[in-house]
Parts: C-alpha cells; structure tokens; sequence
C-alpha cells in the first residue's frame, strides 16, 4: 500500500498548522488538526483532544514565546485510509522572569496515526515522546532591537496578515 503524494502532503502540512497553532497561541488551528474523537499523551497528560488543549492552554499562557521545528518526518501507510506520521522535533520555550527550567529547549518526536474521514486527513491518535531537554538561561538571551519584527502569541502576527498587492 502507498500513499499519494498529495495524500503525504496533507498528513506533513497537519503537523505544521499544528506547530503554528501552537506557537501562535491558535486554539482552532490546533483543533482543526485533530479528528473530533481523537486522543494525545503528551508529557503527563493523558486524554482526548479537547482536555489536551485546556490542559496545553493554561502551559502556553505562562511562556513568553514557544517555537516548534519539525524534522524528520516519516509517513507510511497502514491500509486505505490510515498512515502513520512519526516527526521529529526541537520544541524551545522562554518564560522571562520565570524559574529556570521554564526556559528550556527540547527533543521530541510526534507518532501520529492518521485516517482520512470525509476525504481529510486529521489526527487520530498522538503519542508525543520527550528525546531531550536541556535548561536555558536567561541571562544568555539576546535583547532584540526596538526596530526588528517579533513574533506575536496570536492573531495578530505577521502569518495572518493579507497578502499585499501584487509586485
């Protein structure tokens, strides 16, 4: 059994809106990668999708900035409509002000099974293993200059914003 291109296409880019979801503080984003009836062990939670996102919520409030990198990504099939996706990861986290091991970067890897329902391919089942993590200090960041963009924890970053005119 393979998957189409297009089909691998559409499993991958799930995991991305799903970092973007994250990152941006995007709760429909983030819901809209995952089947309704879908389930996620993530750290020390254990449940489904819409307990997940309460509980990653109240984490994601405290942190200044999270940036989610995805690498290695391995999507094999497992029937007509059913694939699994394992995706590797850096996960970096900062929370100023905070204690120190609340800025941390981390390894991880997604195991994502996939179905296709109604034509679209969600999240059914996640299994979020931690590889690594290591702590880092705030006194080692670097002060952004008044005048660079920075990211926004929501609707209002740059990614949202229309397209301007054509050149």
């Amino acid at each position: 059994m393979t998957l189409s291109a297009a089909d691998e296409r559409a499993i991958r880019a799930t995991v991305l809106r799903y970092c973007r979801g994250i990152d941006r503080m995007d709760r429909e984003l983030v819901r809209s990668c995952y089947h309704p009836d879908a389930t996620d062990s993530h750290g020390s939670f254990n449940g489904t999708v819409d307990d997940y996102l309460a509980w990653v919520w109240r984490l994601l409030e405290h942190y200044s900035m999270t940036m989610h990198y995805i690498a290695n990504q391995l999507v094999e099939p497992s029937g007509e409509d059913r694939a699994r996706c394992e995706s590797y990861g850096v996960a970096v986290h900062r929370r100023p002000g905070g204690r120190e091991q609340d800025n941390l970067t981390t390894g991880f890897r997604f195991v994502d099974d996939f179905e296709r329902r109604g034509g679209e391919w969600r999240i059914a089942r996640r299994v979020a293993t931690t590889e690594w993590s290591r702590v880092d200090r705030e006194e080692d960041w670097w002060a952004f200059p008044p005048s660079f963009v920075t990211g926004r924890r929501d609707r209002s970053d740059p990614v949202y914003a229309p397209w301007g005119p054509p050149r």
